[in-house]
């Protein structure tokens, strides 16, 4: 007889008030995402000052973006399902200190080659890092609660996005664009120590890998002191005990099971990780289509700057927004059935984005706020659904390759997005376009939820 861990830690956790351990976990969690943010976004607001100074072409600067692009997506593919064999914490302290190291040697930089490196291998760093953190908060967290956690850490990730134009605008004219690199590397290097003293491994993980149950039971009652040692199922001998009776050296018995990487591909998974696939990859399509060519498109149609950076910041605020409407009514109501009508709106608020493009400026200020509720929303809200979707043992994998796909769709959709912007065609077409891939994924969405939801 063995135990899943997976199921042991939810039976544990799920019927439990949270407790202020948890919190102190997904603190942790949400505070390394908004650093996350934070180091991504920084590149952004100093690459015109580098392109000035070392007089790069705009085509050596799209390089310079693309190399933590490339980074970000082998991080995704490549380290992060690393985590649910080798442990969530070694990944999330070691990447943490990547982060760090490399954003700081990006501060001191002094040739395009030394840039491309030390971007790519800052998004390596990343890409390690965030799938780990969101598999480790919804691990520690309640299913009724899950999705809105998960959301409301990934929001530290938008917010660092903010910090860092606030940062950038305050410290690029007094002391240079490598100050701005030399801030954000702190912040991971600070928070690695705490992260190494204070972060607990995937207690899933420690069961499957077979660790003393005493430590499963540490854990545990971190989170309720007055747990019996009891509720720990212990392996002695050939039988099956509990950890009070078991000899010093009892172990929990590990789950046999397949890689973590191979079972996002097997069984009843397959077709579930096919279709995330297809929604990631055309949600970040939409995102990045709408971040990279919605200023150009106002900027077309007469609108001044201030209405350009007004709409492009309620896009983001939307997305923000989105997390505490979303997560809560996918806890409390249908996970996939939450996701699959905030896409299908997004159709809708998509076509009349078109058709307010030269209306009056509040129609146009709240339905770019319902776009991004819903397209920046459908981002974070997707992240949420796959850490319901993937079980614990393939968590961190299933995460790590559904975001390493979905770039794709983020790399596709600005270049399909300005392959069809001309003077001939309207924003009603433009943005008529963008609404059908947002219907089809929620559509999609509906489908996995009358294929897997049990919520």
């Amino acid at each position: 007889m063995t135990s899943n861990g997976g199921e042991l830690v939810a039976a544990f956790v799920d019927p439990r008030p949270i407790t202020r351990y948890q919190y102190k976990v997904i603190a942790l969690c949400g505070l390394l995402m908004f650093l996350d943010g934070f180091d991504t976004q920084i590149i952004s607001y100093a690459a015109p000052f580098i392109a000035k100074e070392w007089g790069l072409t705009r085509q050596v600067l799209g390089s310079v973006f693309s190399s933590a692009l490339v980074g970000l997506m082998v991080g995704y593919l490549v380290i992060s399902p690393l985590a649910d064999r080798f442990g969530h914490r070694p990944v999330i302290i070691l990447g943490a200190l990547g982060i760090g190291v490399f954003t700081l040697i990006t501060g001191f930089v002094a040739s395009v080659d030394a840039l491309l490196a030390s971007r790519f291998l800052t998004g390596l760093a990343l890409g390690a890092v965030i799938p780990s953190a969101i598999a480790l908060t919804g691990e520690y967290t309640p299913k009724r609660l899950r999705a809105s956690f998960v959301l409301a850490i990934y929001v530290g990730f938008s917010l660092g996005f903010v910090a860092a134009g606030v940062s950038a605008a305050w410290l690029i004219p007094v002391s240079g664009w490598r100050a701005l690199f030399w801030v954000g590397a702190a912040g991971p290097l600070v928070l690695a120590p705490l992260l190494f003293a204070s972060l607990p491994e995937s207690i899933a993980l420690m069961i499957r890998r077979g660790v003393g149950a005493e430590r499963v039971l540490a854990v545990f009652r971190r989170m309720d002191p007055n747990v019996s040692a009891d509720a720990i199922p212990a392996r002695h001998d050939a039988g099956l005990v509990t950890a009070a009776g078991a000899a010093p050296a009892a172990t929990l018995s590990p789950r046999a099971s397949s890689a973590p990487l191979a079972a996002i591909f097997s069984g009843k998974l397959l077709v579930g990780t096919l279709l995330l696939w297809i929604v990631f990859a055309v949600n970040l399509g939409e995102f990045y289509a709408l971040q990279n060519w919605l200023p150009t498109i106002l900027q077309s149609h007469g609108h001044a700057l201030d209405v350009m950076v007004t709409v492009t910041t309620l896009t983001t605020i939307g997305g923000i927004i989105a997390a505490f409407i979303v997560g809560p009514a996918m806890d409390r109501l249908s996970a996939y059935g939450a996701v699959g009508v905030l896409y299908i709106l997004g159709c809708v608020f998509l076509v009349a984005l078109g058709f307010t493009m030269q209306a009056s400026l509040t129609a146009l200020f709240v339905t770019s706020f319902c776009v991004g509720l819903c397209v920046s929303g459908g981002q974070k809200s997707v992240i949420a659904l796959a850490t319901i979707f993937y079980p614990s043992a393939s968590r961190a994998a299933g995460l790590g390759w559904a975001l390493g796909i979905g770039r794709i769709g983020g790399i596709a959709g600005p270049w399909l997005l300005g392959a069809m912007i001309g003077p001939t065609v309207s924003p009603v077409v433009l943005f008529s376009a963008m609404a059908v891939p947002m219907l089809v994924i929620g559509i999609l969405v509906l489908v996995m939820g009358r294929m897997y939801g049990t919520d």
